[in-house]
């Protein structure tokens, strides 16, 4: 991207303890590999060998072994606005390759999830974890989403909905555009209508104890609090949508 460009994106920046938690081991093992194998799972239709994967906000990288792993791409496309986070996604990227002697190929790019620099029907899935609530754009993101993608390409989106950004330990340690936070269903809804399909057996609304960010389930392992069927305040939404041609 130009500076001209950079300089136009809408965004929020995040607090230095958010940079700090993304390169914990607890971001890494509770909630990206956990939403990783719970958005496979979601998956039921047949993927190519060697997919394409673009990491939409692909922070400082942590993703890309998990995504090795779980779906084994011949290429992974990195999109980040934030240069730092991408410079530390550098030295993932280039580990995996060292390291791990990866057959895979990881390209990174500084870009506007809701100008995506990438042509049309490049990828085979589009992966988007935890990056939707920081987007001001929502809906040309979601677009941009659907046009990187190849017809039936698949577009992995695991969120937090607004019960939990809206939570008072979470609006005091980080940063997000409070304005277009979206419960559950209304991500379902907007992901339908921008032109994916998905039934029930693509969507999981897991309740994880880090993610009740108001005692974070301890009343509930203490036993002194149980939500009642259909009653309780979805925090996450993970779904696997198929690109509509």
């Amino acid at each position: 991207m130009s500076s001209s460009e950079i300089s136009s994106v809408s965004f929020v920046p995040e607090t230095a303890f958010g940079l700090w938690f993304l390169r914990t081991a607890t971001w890494e093992h509770h909630v990206l590999r956990v939403a990783i194998d719970d958005l496979k799972r979601l998956v039921d239709t047949t993927l190519p060998a060697a997919p394409v994967i673009v990491d939409v906000g692909c922070g400082q990288g942590q993703s890309f072994r998990i995504l090795g792993n779980a779906f084994r791409p011949g290429r992974i496309i990195g999109v980040d606005f934030h240069e730092p986070s991408l410079s530390a996604a550098r030295d993932l990227a280039l580990a995996c390759s060292k390291e791990d002697g990866w057959a895979s190929e990881i390209e990174l790019l500084q870009g506007d999830c809701a100008c995506l620099p990438l042509p049309d029907a490049s990828a085979d899935i589009v992966f988007c974890h935890q990056t939707f609530h920081h987007l001001v754009d929502q809906g040309r993101s979601l677009s941009e989403f659907r046009r990187v993608l190849k017809p039936g390409g698949v577009l992995l989106f695991a969120e937090s909905t607004d019960a939990y950004i809206k939570s008072w330990v979470i609006r005091l340690l980080f940063r997000h555009p409070m304005h277009v936070q979206k419960s559950a269903g209304a991500y379902l809804d907007m992901i339908r209508n921008a032109g994916f399909a998905f039934g029930p057996q693509n969507v999981s609304m897991p309740y994880l104890w880090w993610s009740r960010a108001a005692d974070f389930g301890l009343l509930e392992r203490l036993g002194l609090h149980r939500p009642l069927p259909g009653k309780r305040r979805e925090t996450l939404v993970n779904v696997a949508a198929v690109k509509v041609v």
